[in-house]
């Protein structure tokens, strides 16, 4: 499939089967992230597999968008390992990791596993649940499994085209 196509049909999945995602497919949405590009190549993410009835246990108490799928992902950065914009010391790393998040997004769709980004999470309760170092900072989860229905029709609305670009 194209790659319009794919982004088309990834969508924000909300309910997912029981399902265990298979290591192999783990695999390669970890290294999808991995591949992503980051700023002066210092590749700063850092990302938690959630999968054991432990671990998503644990991600329950983190956050309440968790669907109750059987996978999710961490999306993290290091900030001693980010890069820094000179002129106003702007770090690298938020942007880092939601590139990789992007990139394993597609990449689960690719495999016909669904996903939804959640940014509603307790970041300090993710810092202390995981046992996150200091210099370690959550950006994004990511949870992932078989979808247990489609997209909901909010999905297919998009604003023209030309409400978002414009050219000078």
């Amino acid at each position: 499939m194209d790659f319009l196509e794919l982004a088309a049909k990834r969508y924000s999945v909300r309910s997912f089967k029981e399902t265990p995602v298979p290591q192999m497919m783990i695999d390669q949405i970890l290294m999808a992230g991995c591949a992503a590009p980051t700023a002066h190549n210092n590749q700063p993410q850092r990302i938690l597999v959630i999968h054991s009835q432990e671990g998503i246990s644990t991600l329950k108490k983190c956050t309440e968008c968790h669907y109750n799928a059987p996978l999710a992902f961490i999306v993290c950065y290091d900030k001693e390992t980010c890069w820094k914009r000179s002129y106003d010391d702007k770090t690298s790393g938020d942007i880092d990791a939601s590139i990789a998040a992007v990139h394993m997004m597609m990449e689960a769709t690719e495999l016909g596993i669904g996903s939804a980004w959640i940014m509603h999470f307790i970041p300090e309760a993710v810092k202390v649940e995981f046992e996150l170092p200091e210099n370690i900072e959550p950006v994004a989860i990511l949870v992932m499994g078989y979808a247990d229905s489609g997209p909901s029709q909010e999905h297919f609305r998009r604003r023209d085209l030309n409400d978002l670009v414009s050219y000078r």
